[in-house]
């Protein structure tokens, strides 16, 4: 059974930084490409960072372009984010995703397997 869980969410402060990281089990980890999806209250879950396989490719939504950072560990099984800058409109709870089936990365219903979501809350 696959099993993707998040951490390192929390209160942080406008301007501060924060790093994510999902752990997984129950896949093999290195023949999958993954993602980091967010929500918030009352918005649609859109895409926030993509990593290929071989962690060679990588994509960001707009809005964390330049002020964020996705890695994997395939040894270790982990996905991380790093995301500094943060404004109030990063406040979401993110959420990691595998199991990409092809097409648009930020597309969310193209994910098979899914955490239970991180809550990010930025403080004005």
């Amino acid at each position: 059974q696959v099993h993707l869980v998040e951490s390192g969410g929390g209160l942080v402060q406008a301007g501060g930084s924060l790093r994510l990281s999902c752990t997984t089990s129950g896949l093999t980890f290195d023949t999958y490409s993954l993602a980091w999806f967010r929500q918030a209250p009352g918005k649609e879950r859109e895409g926030v960072s993509f990593i290929s396989v071989n962690g060679l490719l990588t994509m960001y939504a707009d809005s964390v372009k330049g002020r964020s950072t996705i890695s994997r560990d395939n040894a270790k099984k982990t996905l991380f984010l790093e995301i500094s800058s943060l404004k109030h409109e990063d406040t979401a709870v993110y959420y990691c995703a595998a199991g990409f089936s092809g097409g648009q990365w930020y597309e969310s219903g193209l994910y098979h397997y899914w955490g239970q979501g991180t809550q990010v809350t930025v403080s004005s």
